[in-house]
């Protein structure tokens, strides 16, 4: 017998995870309701994408989170078997720059969504995209200095989720808050909600700017540095900094397997990144454009950002004890296929 359809509704569903789930479920024939306010670069784009590709076979919502009577109307009324929230605002320089904004779409968006699937479908199963970020600056950690990357050698296989959360920005507060509830209405209400802390995300449908994906971004750059005359970039830091680079149809995986195990990873938190076989420093990555590209990349090293973590890979396991999932995707075939859609962005325009 085959599987059966399944309705999501997708919060941010035409950003980069969003527009890349909601793909790889109309690809397999399940039902997909988008929200969806188009505020973010390449989210009209990405829309025009998936109607492209599946005409009218799926629902689009033009809705802001922060509106409360909206989203509750939604959900009461399409009552999805899920609801994948990834919509939000991503940038800690946005953060700082007007906290209002970041707390009214991170923390209060994530409010109503929790409070619209309590009153209007509490059954549905509800899968958080938060973030590394709700750790804070992991100052406490000790991190050693080599000569491309800094490295934490307490911690050989990642960063496991016992961690001490310290929101530390605007950014990580809202996340944090938002984190939390969406626990919390596990268990104080019953609901089956997941949070996934996502660690450095890329991939293709990625409109990457200098605030939000610096693999893409970097990307960009090297692709660039193909003219002598153009101009060196800037990094903050000295490049030593390390993420575990996650690539998006990894991260659809992650959202697969943890429907698959509703009852599994109801109330639970999991870090989910590419993990230790997958981290990079903005050196190594700089070195890996370099030999795919063999364009010198050419920067200038700024200050470092206020709470930039010298180093954040994610542990895993937990994630694959309790659904079965790990990545996949290795960085240098992930930044191969992320160099090809830049390329293509660069056409297009």
């Amino acid at each position: 017998m085959g599987r059966n359809r399944v309705k999501w509704l997708i919060t941010g569903g035409c950003g980069f995870i969003g527009s890349n789930l909601a793909d790889a479920l109309l690809g397999r024939g399940d039902e997909v309701v988008l929200v969806d306010n188009l505020s973010r670069i390449g989210s009209s784009e990405n829309l025009a994408w998936l109607r492209s590709r599946y005409g009218e076979s799926w629902r689009f919502a033009d809705v802001d989170v922060c509106d409360a009577d909206a989203t509750a109307h939604i959900v009461a009324f399409e009552r999805p078997g899920v609801v994948a929230h990834l919509a939000g605002q991503v940038a800690m320089t946005t953060s700082l720059a007007d906290p209002r904004l970041d707390f009214e779409t991170n923390a209060r968006g994530t409010f109503n969504m929790l409070e619209a699937v309590r009153l209007g479908a509490p059954e549905t199963v509800f899968l958080y995209s938060s973030t590394n970020k709700v750790y804070g600056s992991l100052e406490n950690i000790d991190a050693v200095e080599r000569d491309t990357h800094y490295e934490l050698p307490a911690y050989p296989n990642g960063l496991d989720e016992s961690l001490q959360i310290d929101g530390y920005s605007p950014y990580g507060c809202s996340k944090l808050a938002a984190d939390q509830y969406v626990r919390d209405y596990h268990r104080m209400y019953g609901l089956r909600t997941t949070v996934f802390r996502h660690s450095s995300m890329y991939g293709g449908r990625q409109y990457a700017t200098y605030d939000q994906g610096w693999i893409g971004w970097f990307c960009m750059k090297a692709l660039e540095m193909g003219d002598p005359s153009a101009p060196p970039f800037t990094i903050s830091g000295n490049g030593k900094q390390v993420r575990d680079a996650l690539h998006g149809s990894d991260l659809v995986a992650a959202y697969f397997a943890a429907v698959e195990h509703p009852d599994a990873v109801a109330g639970h938190i999991y870090n989910i990144g590419g993990g230790a076989s997958n981290a990079l420093s903005l050196l190594e990555l700089f070195r890996l454009l370099e030999d795919l590209t063999g364009n010198t990349l050419r920067f200038v090293a700024g200050p470092w950002r206020p709470g930039d973590q010298k180093v954040f890979v994610a542990d895993t396991t937990n994630a694959e004890q309790d659904f079965g999932w790990r990545p996949t995707v290795n960085a240098r075939t992930g930044i191969t296929a992320m160099l090809e859609w830049v390329r293509e962005l660069r056409f297009e325009e």
